[in-house]
């Protein structure tokens, strides 16, 4: 291991011990070698007297040790049902309320990636940020047109913080490929990969300004999703200009139910958005908590959510796309015999699974939480006992539906707040089926020949020239019939002695050019000139009679 990767490693203990979460680091046994060295330090025990709760000490360590931390606990606050009220109160400040960097260097960083002086750019910028988030944080501006923007500047220093502490992600994925039991199943690797991929794409903000713009066009003239309009002039890799929202966090539930808000209809909007992202658009916002998330009541009956930040953004392989599309069908209808065989065909289990095994432990888990309101489902306690069946068939992790689950996790986060009487299954339902119907429908079909058609044109100009080659070769005398074990023998005993008499021959000439060598320079011992002479010669015959 990198001395590098070990000393960030360090620094990680010392932060949690400072704060005081000392049970962490007792929990974690990577560490416990080396935990002593920081409960003799004086500083951790003055500073663990000045904590403050535990869910406080816990929301500043992951804001010191950097984004990728925050970027777990913003995950985890929007998991009330898992986690105790008072830490998920405290970690939803990570959404939007890290602490900034100053506004005069979020200046200096736009003017010097626009090439212009911020007074030029815009009628008005405040210094003051509007969110601070842990890879950037956004000011209010107004453009000379008048328009309200947005401004992200990328926090400095980003790419160097996240590389070191993906180094260290990368480490520990190869200790526990290498040493863990679960390691082959569980892909550390690959799922450390798959994030790299994702977090390193959210510090492009090009990126980021591009998942905007396409999720606009997806949800062009929809009652469910408004996405910003992007000013490309004023984008950057580090700085993107946007169209400001003026809507209710989806947080503030008091603003909302005082505008008046159809909430149930808030929330089955939200499964509507999910499952059309997913299915019909192949193209998610994979990015969902609270923070990033607002709405719309200008007709409170007809909400309409807003989503801002768009760096994480899924997309799915036509394969997995279809298969889980019947997954989730197939758990609707109750028929866990089909969900089981899914999973067989799609890869996901040893070819050697037994089916009504594995329908009868799927049955387990689903049939107990279906016709139940979200209020008495937890997403979240489901995966753990799938995870259990995953172990016990040695089902492997899948690391390209890692956003899609985290995904899912937080539209139901936001549901379980919005309206916990929300059926999701009946929610999402109409929507898969009608998305199945028009994947196999007629016109489904002519519209992909449509868009194919100059591949198949080409295939079938290409066609004549391969035929004629299928015929040259169907004309060839057949190749002659395999040998047997004795033949194959025989050619390798050939071939060895072949190798054999080639190296005497070489070693004799070799010998005998020696030895002559040594002759005509006149070189003592004369004796030694002779012997190579003669041992060439003897090699050089042994090699010719051979």
């Amino acid at each position: 291991m990198k001395l590098r990767v070990v000393v960030r490693l360090i620094e990680i203990q010392r932060v949690l011990l400072r704060h005081g979460l000392d049970d962490y680091v007792r929990a974690t046994h990577l560490y416990r070698p080396l935990r002593f060295l920081f409960f003799l330090s004086p500083g951790v025990w003055f500073e663990r007297r000045r904590r403050a709760s535990r869910a406080e000490r816990l929301r500043l360590a992951l804001e010191e040790l950097g984004p990728i931390f925050v970027k777990f606990g913003q995950a985890l606050s929007t998991r009330r049902d898992l986690l105790p009220g008072d830490i998920a109160d405290e970690l939803a400040k990570l959404q939007d309320r890290v602490p900034p960097f100053d506004g005069r260097l979020a200046r200096e960083l736009i003017e010097r990636s626009l090439g212009q002086s911020v007074g030029e750019l815009f009628q008005s910028f405040d210094e003051a940020p509007l969110a601070a988030a842990s890879i950037a944080q956004v000011h209010p501006a107004r453009l000379r047109s008048g328009a309200e923007v947005v401004v992200k500047v990328l926090r400095p220093g980003m790419h160097a913080q996240i590389e070191r502490d993906l180094e260290v992600l990368h480490a520990l994925a190869g200790l526990a490929a290498r040493y863990w039991s679960e390691g082959r199943r569980l892909r550390p690797r690959e799922l450390v990969d798959e994030y790299q991929k994702t977090i390193l794409d959210e510090l492009d903000l090009m990126r980021e300004a591009a998942n905007a713009s396409q999720l606009k066009r997806n949800f062009a003239g929809s009652g469910l999703l408004y996405v910003p309009e992007v000013h490309w002039d004023l984008c950057r890799t580090d700085v993107m200009v946007m169209e400001r929202i003026h809507g209710v966090p989806i947080s503030d539930r008091a603003r909302l139910k005082a505008a008046g808000t159809d909430i149930a209809q808030l929330a089955e909007n939200g499964v509507r958005i999910f499952f059309t992202q997913v299915f019909r658009h192949n193209f998610f916002h994979a990015d969902m908590h609270p923070g990033n998330i607002f709405v719309l009541v200008d007709d409170p009956r007809r909400p309409r959510y807003a989503a801002v930040d768009f760096g994480i953004v899924g997309t799915l392989d036509p394969r997995d796309q279809h298969y889980l599309a019947e997954n989730f069908l197939a758990v609707f209808d109750r028929d866990y015999r089909r969900v089981a065989q899914l999973h067989l065909e799609s890869g996901w289990v040893p070819a050697g699974t037994r089916i009504d095994e594995m329908e009868s432990a799927v049955r387990t888990v689903c049939e107990p939480i279906l016709d139940k309101p979200l209020k008495d489902i937890s997403f979240g306690r489901i995966l753990l006992r799938l995870f259990e069946i995953s172990r016990r068939f040695d089902m492997q992790i899948q690391p390209q539906l890692l956003l899609l689950q985290k995904t899912l996790l937080n539209v139901e986060g936001l549901g379980r707040d919005l309206y916990p009487d929300l059926d999701i299954w009946n929610t999402a339902s109409p929507i898969l089926r009608e998305w199945m119907r028009e994947r196999t429908s007629v016109r489904s079909l002519v519209r992909e020949l449509r868009a194919r058609a100059p591949e198949l044109i080409e295939a079938a100009r290409a066609l004549p020239a391969a035929l004629q080659q299928l015929a040259r070769r169907a004309s060839l005398p057949p190749p002659p019939p395999p040998a047997t074990v004795a033949e194959l023998e025989a050619r390798r005993q050939e071939l060895r002695a072949a190798r054999r008499r080639r190296d005497a021959v070489t070693l004799g000439a070799a010998l005998l050019l020696g030895g002559l060598v040594w002759l005509a320079a006149g070189r003592a011992p004369v004796w030694l000139a002779w012997v190579l002479l003669a041992a060439g010669a003897l090699k050089l015959g042994y090699g010719l009679r051979r």
